[in-house]
């Protein structure tokens, strides 16, 4: 079984400037001369990860990573103002264009793969494959299996601790109860919401109880800005139109893509892969059996580093 590639560090980073006031943090790893690939992390409002860098072999990538606006080393920190989905297509644009690369590959999880997935459909030119995880559609549905009735089911001890921070009557719609908390001015009650979202979706992406993810989920800086900005756009149906994904597919026709999704994801239910591999002909879909959403799980990090390594031979052998 395939292990993460070990830790390295960036060779350049820099902050951009993409206007509004937003800076991004953009970073450089692997071989200047490797195939360009873009990391781009879930949430929204997530960040990246030292391991990140990991799932790709050093000598053969050029690794590229940047926080998207609000999370992580960007700035401002959990930041809403000019904050939306075409916003962040816009900046991915620029990053290629700033890095001076003409096509690359991406690589994206959860939410990741939302916004890789709209990128490529609007900048099919520019991307020569992806390797998705997790695939979330960001369908009005999807949303509602996760914080409204769906997930909660299935792990109904987890979701009572979420339902504790709303009063009962503004139960019928969990998100913009939470967004109305968590864009308030009272501190305290925003920082006890924010670590409640975030830990919900932390004990719910792993198959097996995982510590260290609830710690990293529930670590306050990281759940203010996960949970201010997932809420943020959710509660604008992520500022997309409904169904747009798999209505653009066909747009990503000529693509080679791997989708790699656990069995038992919670978080983005498998259905979501499937309804993407039916209209992305080009794509292969990868069910990992004894996993769910967590990108750090065995069996995800196993397909993912054979994948990276398949897609870098192709590459490779398409120049």
């Amino acid at each position: 079984m395939r292990i993460l590639y070990p830790a390295i560090a960036p060779y350049h980073t820099r902050y951009l400037d993409v206007g509004a006031g937003h800076r991004l943090y953009v970073e450089e790893c692997g071989s200047p001369a490797g195939i360009p690939v873009l990391f781009v992390h879930g949430g929204p409002g997530g960040g990246c990860k030292e391991s990140d860098r990991c799932f790709f072999d050093p000598q053969r990538y050029r690794i590229i990573l940047f926080d998207q606006r609000g999370s992580g080393r960007s700035s401002p920190h959990a930041g809403l103002d000019a904050n939306t989905t075409p916003h962040l297509i816009a900046d991915i644009e620029l990053i290629r264009q700033t890095l001076g690369v003409e096509r690359w590959m991406l690589f994206g999880g959860s939410w990741g793969s939302t916004l890789a997935l709209l990128y490529a459909e609007q900048f099919p030119d520019r991307v020569m494959a992806m390797i998705l995880r997790g695939i979330f559609l960001c369908r009005r549905q999807d949303i509602q299996w996760f914080y409204q009735s769906g997930a909660s089911a299935i792990y109904p001890d987890y979701w009572q601790d979420f339902v504790r921070q709303i009063p009962p009557r503004e139960r019928g719609d969990m998100v913009a109860a939470y967004y109305k908390r968590l864009t308030g001015n009272n501190e305290l009650e925003r920082m006890s919401a924010a670590k409640a979202w975030s830990i919900w979706e932390g004990r719910c992406s792993s198959l097996e109880p995982n510590r260290h993810t609830v710690d990293y989920f529930g670590d306050p800086r990281f759940a203010l800005a996960f949970a201010r900005i997932e809420s943020h756009y959710f509660v604008n149906d992520s500022f997309i139109q409904p169904d747009q994904i798999l209505e653009q597919a066909t747009k990503l026709a000529g693509i080679p893509g791997i989708i790699v999704h656990g069995r038992y994801d919670i978080v983005c239910p498998i259905e979501q892969a499937f309804a993407l591999a039916d209209r992305w002909k080009e794509a292969t879909l990868e069910v990992i059996r004894k996993a769910g959403h967590a990108a750090s799980e065995p069996g995800i990090v196993d397909a993912l580093v054979s994948a990276t390594d398949r897609m870098a031979t192709e590459l490779e052998g398409g120049q």
